[in-house]
């Protein structure tokens, strides 16, 4: 898949566009409406999206054809932490998630952070845990006047390439 690109400052209104779609889309069944409306809000109320990427490192995954319209994105904010994962709802189940996340990976791996953490919905769980993520604990938070729960998760990050022999150099 050759449609995956680092983030840039001007992608802020398609990080944004793509974080609305997957909550409103992606959520249905698992959240009430009031709590979808108040998910949907957050990156706008609380300006998280522009603060992971101004100083986070991101990546994403465009349209076909269309490098300036982005389907998925991942950012590490700080570099040890996995601040935002977010898939249109008609691009999910493709392996963009997962795609990202190998490359986020690599890249926290080569910076030399040994273990990665995030605070994962029940959108993302699954995934990570699918992916080796391991939960520390469960947590509530409020968005929006709504309570949530989700789930502090860590993975460590072997700092050897995959299949790299700990005996060579």
């Amino acid at each position: 898949m050759n449609r995956l690109r680092i983030l840039e400052a001007r992608d802020l209104n398609q990080l944004l566009a793509v974080y609305q779609d997957a909550v409103s889309t992606q959520a249905v069944d698992l959240y009430t409406p009031l709590q979808i409306a108040a998910w949907s809000g957050h990156a706008q109320r609380s300006n998280v999206i522009a603060r992971c990427l101004a100083a986070g490192y991101g990546l994403g995954i465009h349209r076909e054809g269309n490098p300036s319209c982005l389907e998925a994105f991942g950012i590490l904010h700080p570099s040890d932490r996995l601040a935002l994962l977010y898939c249109r709802g008609s691009a999910c189940r493709q392996g963009h998630a997962t795609a990202i996340l190998e490359r986020l990976e690599a890249h926290a791996r080569a910076a030399g952070v040994p273990q990665l953490r995030t605070e994962a919905s029940q959108l993302s769980r699954p995934l990570l845990l699918r992916r080796g993520w391991t939960m520390e604990a469960e947590e509530n938070v409020e968005l929006g006047g709504e309570q949530f729960l989700r789930w502090r998760m860590i993975k460590p990050l072997s700092l050897l390439p995959a299949g790299g022999d700990p005996s060579r150099g």
